[in-house]
């Protein structure tokens, strides 16, 4: 058995006078006072009632404040940084730290593309309507925190079934013109990465930006993966009400993809791989300039216009996990590999404003804007690749096998009041307009005899209503309904082969999410969160087998079913002092979810049969995250428990899995994890952690596309070091 140890070390310094004197040891005495009762701070909290002008009241939502929590910071591991976020989904597509996928409630984790993701209020997923994956990767090291709202309170940022994540980055550095942060990290399967970032402020001006690098060979055989980032923020305050911010983000990543794995070869091996020429490389840009403007004590604007740019490309043998990649002996060379390159152009534009105003003695806020956006996903597929062993983009013969654009203009009108009935209850009454349609136009080349369809209308009012109420100043009750949809994308409308067809009336996923809970802490040391959820989600994709009038058969892609998914939340963390400088907490963070179809029938490869009443594919019953937080003096400590209980793969619920291991069943799994800082003095930080500390072999889902079905192994036990200086 092979034992990986990764060690992870973290520096960081702040400016501090060096006197030696008895009056500034005392002062050294204070600071560690003050370091105990910045931990009782909480490492998990709620966003405010506004924000950046959206309204939040009412609303399920979160914020993880990442220097207060003990995590993988580097490789990005989902169960540790939502560690004290119930529900969460992780899927551990690679351990090479590039992408997070995540989901809740019972969506589809992949590239977290069912959430509005942000990072600083900005729009980054790829292309919201032909491809909502985030493919943007940028470093976990630049953030400050993550803010996560439910699907409840979407309609203001945008009408996804997920609801909103947001990355906010760090601030500029507001004591000095300049300063620098350094962060580097080493780990098992020789992990490398550095962070450098420097920022300032000099009068109205201030700055902050970051250059970024990793390498890491990955658990797996072929799957080493290097990544940069870039990012600068530059701000000018031209008064106390006007400001202007503009940045500009980049990330870049080239990662080998060791292929699937049959559930033979998993059980024999985890690390092993079936593919040695597989590549996949996302190279994207997000630029964007926001305005805000305060135009009273009562109102305040907000204009951001922002653009996704780049591509993601890869080059592949795409086969099942039992094909293997070998020499061809008529040729004596290797199969040649498909090409295919999305290049994405998403430009969005979004005002809006936030009003106050009294009625009697009672406030009340009005969240009103417009969004606009503009797409242009441009889809080159099935491109004849090299027989090479090399990342190469390289094409033997001119052309591709799908050469299509997918054009997206759209705009929707939101509104949303925050009334306040009395001093402790407030209820919030919301709307959202969507208009617009996608195009597809393009060429198929083996698709010339049936018409796709080319057009799709995205045309819907969205309600909603959410509200809560005061218990008293630490606990409320909170609730909430809003529709919600997921429009038709790119590959819902582009046929497999030319034995597929698509339904020319395809309609857009449509539902809604609703909740009901109370939050708040007990004894100022016990913190909670608990509610009830319900989730509909109509109009799910699948394929049909149907015959023509000739009696021939053929594949359908169409609506196939509605699924409804019902579901607990818990979150519950208690912190106490053991002696004066030692202090504990405890937490729980499970959920509980019944996802089932409701409706409708799916192809078994030779005819269609109903799948109402079974499970939903990679909606595990139970996630549960629990774990003890240790803080000494300057050393904290957090080890973990995370337990996941096993999925289906398909809509039909296949146990049994065939030879390619495309579908089946998903074992349950547990892991144990521990994270660590000390704090030397305000100079140094030191921060280790081992993940799955008894090396458990698991994986999370069997994907059905990309990076290709099968089973993906997660990692298995890895360790890290970090270490950090700022001046």
């Amino acid at each position: 058995m092979k034992v990986f140890v990764l060690i992870s070390l973290s520096f960081t310094i702040f400016p501090v006078a060096f006197s030696q004197t008895k009056k500034d040891t005392l002062k050294t005495k204070e600071l560690e006072e003050v370091s105990i009762k910045a931990w009782q701070r909480r490492d998990i909290s709620r966003m405010p009632e506004e924000q950046n002008g959206f309204l939040n009241s009412g609303k399920k939502n979160e914020v993880i404040t990442l220097s207060a929590t003990n995590a993988s910071i580097t490789l990005k591991t989902g169960r540790q940084l939502f560690a004290k976020i119930p529900g969460v989904f992780v899927y551990d597509m690679d351990g090479s730290g590039n992408q997070l996928n995540i989901s809740t409630r019972g969506l589809d984790p992949h590239r977290s593309w069912e959430f509005n993701t942000r990072q600083n209020g900005v729009i980054i997923n790829s292309d919201m309507y032909g491809y909502p994956a985030s493919h943007y990767s940028a470093p976990m090291e630049s953030f400050e925190k993550i803010e996560i709202v439910r699907g409840t309170g979407s309609l203001q940022y945008g009408a996804q079934f997920g609801g909103m994540v947001n990355y906010t980055t760090k601030k500029p550095d507001t004591s000095k013109a300049f300063s620098l942060e350094s962060i580097n990290t080493v780990g098992s399967f020789n992990l490398l990465s550095t962070y450098n970032a420097i920022s300032g402020t000099y009068k109205k001006f201030s700055y902050y930006a970051y250059y970024y690098q990793r390498h890491a060979d990955g658990y797996r055989k072929n799957s080493q993966s290097d990544a940069n980032a870039q990012f600068v923020q530059l701000n000018y305050q031209f008064n106390p009400n006007i400001s202007l911010k503009a940045e500009f983000g980049r990330s870049k990543y080239l990662y080998h993809i060791p292929g699937p794995l049959t559930d033979s070869m998993f059980n024999a091996d985890p690390t092993s791989s079936t593919r040695s020429r597989n590549y996949f490389s996302p190279d994207i840009y997000i630029p964007s300039i926001t305005l805000n403007w305060k135009l009273s004590e009562q109102t305040k604007i907000n204009l951001t216009t922002s653009g996704v740019f780049g591509n993601r490309s890869s080059v592949q043998l795409d086969a099942f996990a039992n094909i293997p990649d070998t020499i061809q002996t008529a040729t004596g060379q290797n199969k040649p590999r498909q090409v295919d390159i999305d290049r994405f152009n998403s430009r969005t534009a979004e005002f809006r404003v936030l009003h106050q105003y009294n009625i009697g003695r009672l406030r009340n806020k009005l969240a009103a804007g417009v969004v606009y956006m503009n797409n242009d996903l441009h889809r080159q597929q099935l491109g004849a690749g090299t027989t090479g062993s090399d990342y190469d983009l390289t094409l033997t013969t001119p052309g591709f096998g799908r050469d299509i654009h997918f054009k997206t203009n759209n705009i929707a009108l939101f509104a949303e009041n925050m009334f306040q009935v009395t001093s402790r209850w407030t209820f919030s009454p919301g709307i959202r307009f969507e208009n617009g349609q996608s195009k597809m136009e393009g060429v198929i080349n083996y698709y010339t005899v049936n018409p796709l369809p080319t057009t799709i209308k995205h045309n819907f009012v969205l309600p909603g209503i959410s509200s809560q109420y005061l218990l008293d100043n630490d606990n409320t009750f909170y609730g909430g309904i809003s529709q919600a949809y997921r429009p038709v994308i790119f590959k819902d409308i582009v046929p497999a082969s030319t034995y597929e067809q698509i339904d020319k009336d395809l309609k857009d996923a449509f539902g809604y999410n609703a909740e009901v809970g109370i939050r708040g802490q007990l004894f100022n040391r016990l913190q909670y969160d608990l509610n009830y959820f319900r989730v509909l989600y109509k109009n799910r994709l699948g394929t049909l087998v149907l015959q023509d009038n000739a009696g021939a058969s053929y594949t359908y892609k169409t609506n196939v079913g509605n699924s409804l998914t019902n579901g607990l939340e818990m979150f519950v963390q208690y912190k106490f002092p053991i002696t004066n400088k030692l202090l504990a907490g405890l937490f729980a963070s499970t959920s509980f979810m019944s996802a089932k179809y409701i409706s409708g029938q799916v192809s078994t490869g030779t005819a269609n049969k109903s799948i109402a009443g079974n499970k939903v594919e990679a909606v595990p019953n139970w996630i549960s995250r629990n774990g003890v937080d240790i803080l000494y003096k300057g050393f904290s400590c957090t080890v973990l428990f995370s337990h996941t209980s096993s999925t289906f793969s398909d809509a039909l619920n296949t146990t049994t899995p065939p030879a390619s291991g495309a579908r089946g069943f998903t074992p349950a799994y547990s892991t144990w994890d521990i994270n660590a800082s000390l704090r030397t003095n305000s100079l140094f930080m030191i921060r280790a952690g081992i993940s799955n500390i008894f090396n458990v072999q698991y994986f999370t889902k069997r994907p059905t596309f990309y990076p290709g079905p099968g089973i993906w192994p997660s990692d298995g036990r890895n360790a890290y070091v970090t270490v950090g200086v700022k001046i």
